[in-house]
């Protein structure tokens, strides 16, 4: 199974090798840059140029939760190796670590100078890896 997101505003979920769609989801309103699997399998991150992140439940057939909080479009999303958190980069030169379950933003991460286009949770661990149009790559700790 590979999730994609379009220029469309929409993700699909496919079946390799035969290239079925599984399943649509429909709600962002602007492209669609980022989708990751939540570590249990059982639900989905996406980014979007809306300024959005989404949760989606695969169980419910769409979307659970919308966190908002950047200015600008958000270009990338991870899940947290154990499922509570995740976390976003965004084109208004911010990261931001969300608690899934209090559904709010527990870390605004600040100092690139430029747009983060990239962020990674490095596997079972606290630590986030982010990218920037500024040139710099910066680690950070999701506890602090």
């Amino acid at each position: 199974i590979v999730v994609t997101g379009s220029d469309d505003h929409l993700w699909k979920m496919w079946a390799l090798p035969e290239g079925n769609i599984l399943m649509t989801g429909e709600g962002h309103t602007d492209w669609l840059s980022g989708c990751c699997f939540r570590p249990s399998g059982t639900q989905l991150v996406t980014s979007s140029g809306d300024t959005t992140v989404r949760i989606w439940d695969f169980s419910k057939r769409g979307c659970i939760l919308i966190l908002r909080g950047h200015t600008r479009g958000v270009q990338d999303c991870s899940w947290y190796s154990w499922g509570d958190l995740v976390a976003s980069a965004s084109m208004d030169s911010t990261s931001k670590i969300w608690d899934v379950n209090s559904e709010r933003c527990r870390y605004t991460m600040r100092g690139h100078k430029d747009s983060v286009n990239s962020v990674e949770f490095l596997p079972f661990s606290s630590t986030v890896l982010t990218s920037s149009a500024d040139k710099t790559l910066s680690l950070w700790d999701s506890r602090t």
